[in-house]
């Protein structure tokens, strides 16, 4: 039978080699059991750009360059914490890079997928930081710095955004319920599947159900769709 997988903010770092192997075992677990795979978003903590030399760009690029030869098509989308992942990286492992937001056929229903950020309108600290960052401009001088001078900004903006999430409120970090029903109605869709908020759960509201795809930490996350359903399940790391 044809399985579709979802995974997202799998937040990959060196800090944490549990991740990576979790990620090594997935993948090798389900070359042959599915058709595609989707990552919504965040795979890595961080990400400098595709000329990254740091040691687990190497290793993730190799384990996804294994899972697509002679295997499953991959999607990638870029995320609030990899948002500089670019058509050279996807290119090396053998993936699709997607817009966010991206419509997908999904075994007969128009289905909408985001990374999820963009659906925390209540943060407007956050939004007004997404807009700079997505900018061709910004990300064009952010690029022409060394890997090093990257790296040192990467490790900066994590320490800001960690503070300032401290500080925020819970229901500002999580998604407007309005901002869902308005994307699904625009883009036509009774079905949305997105990450980012590590609040794993299905939602329905009046424009129809909604997926969101939980965080790897001590627990992984994946979203599987076949013909006959979806059903969004967990397994220890």
């Amino acid at each position: 039978m044809s399985r579709t997988l979802f995974i997202s903010d799998l937040h990959l770092d060196r800090a944490r080699p549990d991740v990576t192997r979790a990620l090594a075992a997935f993948l090798a677990n389900n070359k042959r059991r599915c058709d595609h795979l989707y990552i919504l978003g965040d795979l890595f903590e961080a990400w400098i750009g595709d000329d990254d030399d740091a040691p687990i760009a190497a290793e993730v690029t190799g384990l996804l360059r294994a899972f697509t030869t002679d295997g499953p098509d991959l999607s990638l989308m870029q995320g609030n914490r990899d948002f500089l992942l670019g058509a050279t990286f996807c290119d090396a492992v053998g993936a699709q890079l997607l817009p966010d937001p991206t419509v997908i056929d999904l075994y007969g229903t128009p289905t909408l997928l985001l990374h999820g950020d963009s659906l925390c309108t209540g943060d407007e600290e956050y939004q007004a930081f997404r807009k700079t960052a997505r900018s061709a401009q910004w990300q064009s001088e952010l690029l022409a710095r060394s890997l090093p001078e990257r790296r040192a900004l990467a490790s900066q903006l994590r320490d800001m955004s960690n503070l300032a999430n401290s500080n925020k409120a819970e229901d500002i970090m999580d998604v407007n319920p309005a901002e869902v029903e308005r994307i699904m109605s625009d883009f036509g869709v009774s079905q949305l599947i997105h990450g980012h908020t590590h609040r794993p759960d299905r939602h329905d509201n009046a424009a129809g159900c909604r997926w969101v795809l939980g965080d790897w930490g001590t627990t992984g996350w994946t979203l599987t769709a076949t013909p006959n359903g979806i059903s969004l399940d967990s397994f220890i790391i």
